[in-house]
Parts: C-alpha cells; structure tokens; sequence
C-alpha cells in the first residue's frame, strides 16, 4: 500500500503522455583532498524536470550520499588528507541543461547551483591531530573541538552523454564538477608537545572554517523506455 501511494502521483502526473523514460544509475564523488564517496540507493533520483523547448530544458532532483571523507577549508593549517567524515550528505541540485540531440547519440551540457547538507557529522581527529603536529613542529598533539552544522551551497557544470543500445535501452555517462561549501565554525583546544619538553594547550576559535564540498561526480547507468506513441517526451527520472 505503502508503495502504491507513492507511485500513484507520479502516474497521475505523466498520464497525459504516451512516452517516458525511467532508468537506473549510479554516481560517485571524488572530493578534493578527501575520500571516495558512494551513493545510498535507492534514495536517490535525478534528472526529474520540463523541456523548455527542444534544445532547453531545466532539472532537479535529490540524493543521498555516504561520504567517507569531506575536507574543511580555512583553517589555520591545511591537509590533503580529509578533516571531516564519514557522514551522510543530502545533495539537491537545479540546473539548466542544453541538449544537443543526434540521430543516435543526445550529448547534454548543463549548469546550475545546488544545496547540500550534512548530517551524522564526525571529525577525523587522526588527520586533525596530524595536521596540528605538522604546523606546530611537534611530535605528539591530541585536539578537542565542538563545531556547528550548516547547510552549504555551490554550483556546478557538467555533461551527459546518452548512447541508445536498443530501441528500448540506452546507456547514460555523466560527469559533473562541484564547487560548494558550507560554514563550520570550529572551537576547542588541543594539546601536545615534544616528547623530550614540556606539554602545553592551546585554546582555537576556527570561526571561518568551511566544509570543501570541491570535486568530482560521476555516473553511469541504464534508461529504458516505458511507451511508445506519439506525444511530447518528459525528461528522464534516473534512479541513483
């Protein structure tokens, strides 16, 4: 019943067209100076949106990532190594999407901004003490920080390029580059030393810190078409 009640609008909404396409896919984020990420499915579905015309079209849509590792800009010291994480990250984009459609390719180039959100924060207190060592010339240092939790927001750009394998199927490979950030002030202290001096604590107030939402996402999947017939065609719905 459950599952009825959530597909019935989406029928109720695509009645009056003969032909959709649905699909499945999966993506991935490489953040900058962080970790391999992977999607949840299947709480995710992108590329829900209108055709402003043949060539024009607008998009949104929702997913869910499990980040293993982000990295927090503007701090006094800097790591390549990720600061944040492993968290669970909400990421809603709106993008403007120019379709440049063959006989038997569709090559789209799209743009926009978006809005994430992470939940179940953790810091990396490994990488964070390492971090602290490396500009304090220490050789041992061990932090404790509170922080505040933000919404972030950034924009990204990307292309999609859809191969059709039958009449029925056809193969999605997309790329995108985000650009994002969210305040997440930080404070504290952290202690450490030499191992052959003296220990000594350090009070921080990191109120200009910024979760890196900077990197590489990537997908891959199948769409099928549902219907055939006349009519205008809506734009995919892919799963991730």
């Amino acid at each position: 019943m459950k599952r009825l009640i959530l597909v019935l609008p989406l029928v109720i909404g695509f009645s009056a067209l003969h032909a959709q396409e649905v699909g499945l896919s999966f993506s991935y984020f490489i953040p900058k100076n962080g970790d391999f990420s992977t999607p949840i499915s299947p709480f995710s579905i992108r590329g829900i949106g209108v055709n402003l015309n043949r060539f024009i079209a607008l998009e949104t849509g929702a997913s869910l990532y499990r980040m293993t590792g982000l990295n927090i800009k503007d701090l006094p010291f800097e790591s390549r190594n990720s600061l944040l994480g492993p968290n669970f990250t909400i990421l809603i984009p709106a993008e403007l999407v120019f379709q440049l459609k063959g006989q038997r390719v569709e090559f789209d180039i799209k743009g926009g901004g978006f809005f994430f959100y992470g939940f179940g924060q953790n810091l990396n207190y490994g990488n964070i003490d390492r971090a602290i060592r490396e500009v304090e010339k220490w050789d041992v240092a061990n932090a404790a920080l509170t922080y505040e939790n933000n919404p972030g927001f950034g924009y990204h750009f990307g292309a999609e390029l859809t191969i059709p394998v039958t009449g029925q199927v056809s193969v999605s490979l997309e790329t995108n580059y985000l650009l994002g950030a969210a305040n997440f002030p930080l404070k504290g202290s952290y202690t450490g030393g030499s191992l052959n001096g003296t220990t000594e604590t350090k009070a921080v107030d990191y109120k200009d810190a910024k979760v890196d939402f900077t990197g590489l996402e990537f997908s891959i999947g199948l769409m099928f078409n549902t219907g055939g017939g006349g009519g205008s065609k809506p734009k995919p719905r892919r799963r991730r």
